[in-house]
């Protein structure tokens, strides 16, 4: 079976076509680095011709507000037209736990249209809608610059790249939900506080400020909006384990 991962040189692109490739599957990573660009449409095609499982991992940055909308809308577009055209029976999105409830983003106005599309394509689709991952809050605290660093105290329920990765790959041997599911971390925490351990476990000097009016890439936060619904799919690696893990040295294997 084919399955080719859109986005395959993100955070989790990279984990999902690793955990993918031990399984008895043809894998097509499919990045700009690799020649296909689903936002122009480069490659598209010949990288999705004879696929089964189509699994959309693409993002951008959330800063970047209407360009954001600008990019999912186009790039879904492209995608599920080459779809189509493959005969692609199973498209499989990654969104965000909240969406719905953030739309004075433009980020997640874009990752919104993004599933309306692949709902309205005629495609059989999955949509996992997926908590913050410990990865990506760290790298919203790497990314600051300011002294302080001003975070809403927001509940999440994050989870780990890895469970992720693990969760998506689950789907492409599921047949389409045709409609969306939810997976989350087992623990409930403050937004602050994890940057605030991330950021002590780093060493950065900086001050993590708890401010409930601190906008989360254009969209005020209430204390609920990132936690998902009663049914959603609860990983199992915890935060501790998490940061433990995220300090340990890569180890090198050296050839005899």
């Amino acid at each position: 079976m084919k399955v080719v991962v859109i986005g395959s040189r993100g955070r989790i692109g990279e984990r999902l076509v690793r955990n993918l490739r031990q399984e008895d599957l043809r894998v097509v990573e499919a990045s700009r680095s690799t020649g296909v660009d689903s936002f122009t449409g480069v490659g598209l095609d010949a990288a999705l011709d004879g696929a089964r499982v189509v699994i959309d991992v693409t993002n951008v940055s959330p800063d970047d507000g209407d360009a954001a909308m600008r990019f999912f809308e186009i790039s879904s577009r492209n995608l599920l037209e080459a779809g189509r055209r493959a005969g692609v029976r199973h498209h499989v999105v990654l969104s965000i736990v909240g969406t719905d409830g953030l739309l004075a983003s433009g980020y997640f106005r874009g990752k919104k249209l993004q599933e309306e599309m692949a709902a309205g394509s005629g495609i059989p689709f999955t949509i996992l809608r997926s908590t913050q991952f410990f990865e990506f809050i760290s790298g919203v605290v790497q990314a600051g610059t300011q002294r302080d660093i001003r975070i809403a105290p927001a509940l999440v329920q994050p989870i780990a790249g890895e469970d992720l990765a693990d969760m998506l790959a689950d789907a492409v041997f599921s047949d389409p939900f045709n409609g969306m599911l939810e997976v989350a971390g087992p623990e409930r925490l403050r937004l602050d506080e994890v940057a605030v351990e991330i950021a002590t476990a780093q060493e950065d000097p900086r001050r993590i400020v708890a401010d409930a009016a601190a906008p989360y890439f254009g969209a005020e936060l209430g204390e609920h909006s990132l936690l998902p619904g009663a049914g959603a799919r609860i990983a199992t690696l915890t935060f501790d384990d998490w940061l433990r893990d995220s300090l340990q040295p890569h180890r090198i294997s050296i050839p005899n």
